[in-house]
């Protein structure tokens, strides 16, 4: 008679694919502090003001005509006709038949990686990265292989032969964020075409995470994959509504894809999410149709903020930063004799009252950085340096 031990059910743990996955260093700093007032908060990736009014009013409206049942599972077709013609102002035409709503530019990127992806299959990425970005494919299964910007003084930069090298035959896709979280870097129109037709020889797909597109310091719009291929290239764009709108919390993004794609997005759409909330969609036609000055304001704001801050951290002592970054919302930088970001950022919150992302959150290339995200008043980002600075200066570091 077998013992009761021998019919033990096994633990009930997730599939060895999730497990190995990194859990958010961001989340793990932001949950050891987001409940004391006292902290100042500079770790997500998002502003310190709201949405928008006529935003905010299109989707109450919405709300107050009832508009709370499902829609196409594609998007409301008032929303794709408006991408597309957002789009097509920037990039040449882009056709309603490649645009797909999703619930927020998280999904889209999920929803092209399982598009494409294999157990087994090999993907590069261009890191430091946003870490759900590498994470993602290792759900379904694939190989992740990374090549790091190099830091300088004069910015952050890609090294062009260095990524050739990795984009070997047998290569599924590329996954690239340009204007980049966390450093800001922005790829030239150049590079990317040397990228594409590199792709292109190989067979390779090129997963664009533009979400930082409209966030460009140097040009209305930063350089966009969709400026230079063809509708069935093996491009894929995945954008959001989050940063450049001041729409983080509201989880509304789009997918543009080659024109045959589009039916199997639907199905996984379909499989995923259904399809995004109405009075959500309502609000996005209404930042696309008339967000401009929105966007501007934006824009402007954080360039102010990114000089603002540059300038403050120069003058702090042990701080290392590279020039103010083309794009995005971050500075990027290291302080001497910090080796553990995760446990420093730990240490700033409860020493300093200060919340910043630790770089290890971005990869093992990110290690003793410090990310700040500086879409905040200038009040706000001068008293982050000075409680930084007084904490350097009473708790010297030593190697």
């Amino acid at each position: 008679m077998h013992s009761a031990a021998t019919h033990r059910t096994p633990p009930t743990v997730a599939r060895p694919e999730v497990q190995a996955l990194r859990s958010s260093k961001i989340r793990e700093v932001a949950n050891a502090g987001m409940d004391r007032k006292d902290v100042l908060p500079f770790w997500f990736g998002e502003p310190d003001e709201e949405t928008p009014d006529e935003i905010c009013s299109a989707a109450v409206a919405a709300l107050e005509s009832k508009r709370t049942f499902y829609v196409q599972t594609l998007g409301d077709p008032a929303l794709r006709e408006e991408i597309a013609a957002y789009l097509s102002r920037w990039h040449g035409r882009i056709g309603v038949e490649r645009i797909a709503v999703t619930s927020s530019g998280t999904h889209a990127l999920m929803l092209a990686l399982q598009a494409l992806l294999n157990p087994g299959d090999r993907v590069v990425a261009v890191t430091p990265l946003w870490p759900n970005l590498v994470e993602m494919p290792k759900v379904l299964g694939a190989h992740v292989e990374t090549v790091a910007l190099e830091f300088s003084a004069a910015g952050w930069a890609l090294d062009e032969q260095r990524l050739f090298d990795a984009l070997v035959p047998g290569t599924r896709a590329l996954l690239l964020n340009a204007p980049n979280n966390p450093t800001g870097w922005t790829i030239s129109r150049e590079m990317q075409e040397a990228i594409l037709a590199h792709c292109r020889r190989l067979g390779i797909w090129i997963v664009s995470d533009d979400v930082y597109q409209r966030i460009c310091f140097d040009a209305p719009c930063a350089p966009s994959f969709l400026d230079i291929a063809a509708p069935e290239d093996r491009v894929i764009s995945c954008n959001s509504f989050s940063k450049a709108w001041r729409m983080t919390g509201w989880r509304l993004g789009w997918i543009v894809v080659p024109p045959a794609m589009l039916g199997d997005i639907g199905k996984l759409i379909e499989y995923s999410s259904t399809c995004a909330p109405p009075f959500v969609q309502a609000a996005g036609l209404v930042a696309l149709s008339r967000g401009e000055g929105a966007i501007a304001r934006t824009v402007e704001r954080l360039r102010q903020g990114r000089d603002h801050l540059a300038a403050r951290l120069g003058q702090v002592p042990g701080v290392d930063l590279a020039a103010p970054a083309g794009g995005a919302m971050y500075t990027f930088f290291r302080v001497d004799g910090v080796e553990d970001s995760l446990a420093f950022c730990k240490q700033l919150v409860t020493g300093a009252g200060l919340g910043l992302a630790p770089g290890a959150a971005f990869g093992p290339e990110g290690e003793g950085y410090l990310r700040w995200c500086y879409a905040s008043s200038t009040s706000r980002l001068d008293e982050g340096v000075r409680r930084l600075a007084g904490y350097l200066e009473n708790n010297p570091i030593t190697r």
